[in-house]
């Protein structure tokens, strides 16, 4: 097992039991005590968990926005799982945009094999996942935000209205039936406004711990989007509200 893999089930298993012995952990991931102190540690730096003597527990997070190398980590097998559904609705000859993010990250690692297809994207490491394959990248010029590896593009530098974009594949902080999409960047929100307004297909993509919570920038309300992709876990009582207000929402189960 790779060490991000037994980070990922270590995450689970604090925010699922809130506290977690360190004999517990051992015994479930059949690994030594110096193997668990390394993991531990990556998570501790990552503000994942809190060390305390003989384990570890939650940190009980505000809505604020995490650095994107934590989200990496978060939710992998639900964004994987996404990832996939969402890369088997592309098809050869499409121009799609991929937005910034670890769920459409995940994305890029499913089309490294596909050809004839553009991405457009705003996000450094899907331009770097994609670099060494036959698909065809256009990164969009801006400033470029370091805590999300992304590029916060700007109508100087890129004119949006000229690309013709078959399906977009967007993220997101937040999602309400009330409110619809929401960010915490006044830049990304603009961008991903745009996007919405010129192509032809709107893809969201996100976990279920997105759902039901509004954050600082508005996007646009739910009747811009036209699918809304998520994992299994999404709770049934959210699940059936969408689908009663006349979303098209998936659950796409794990891998």
């Amino acid at each position: 097992m790779y060490p991000i893999e037994r980070q990922q089930k270590i995450v689970k298993m604090v925010r699922t039991q809130k506290v977690v012995k360190h004999s517990e952990l051992t015994e479930a991931l059949q690994i030594s005590m110096e193997t668990l102190r390394r993991d531990i540690q990556v998570l501790v730096q990552q503000g994942l968990v809190e060390k305390f003597y003989g384990g570890i527990k939650e940190i009980e997070q505000s809505v604020t926005e995490t650095l994107i190398e934590q989200r990496m980590v978060s939710q992998l097998n639900e964004k994987v799982a996404i990832a996939k559904e969402c890369a088997e609705m592309i098809e050869e000859g499409d121009c799609i945009f991929l937005d910034s993010g670890s769920s459409t990250y995940q994305i890029a690692k499913f089309l490294c094999h596909m050809k004839n297809i553009t991405v457009i994207t705003n996000s450094l490491p899907i331009a770097m996942e994609l670099l060494s394959t036959s698909v065809e990248v256009i990164l969009m010029g801006g400033k470029v935000r370091h805590s999300e590896r992304s590029i916060i593009a700007y109508d100087f530098l890129l004119q949006y209205d000229q690309l013709n974009i078959s399906k977009a594949f967007i993220c997101t902080s937040g999602i309400s039936l009330k409110n619809g999409l929401s960010d915490f960047s006044f830049e990304e929100a603009i961008m991903r406004r745009k996007i919405v307004q010129i192509a032809q297909s709107i893809y969201v993509v996100a976990d279920y711990t997105k759902f039901e919570r509004d954050v600082t920038v508005k996007i646009c309300p739910l009747s811009n989007v036209d699918y809304l992709i998520t994992d299994a876990h999404l709770n049934d009582d959210i699940f059936k509200q969408y689908k009663e207000a006349g979303i098209n929402i998936k659950r796409i189960p794990l891998l």
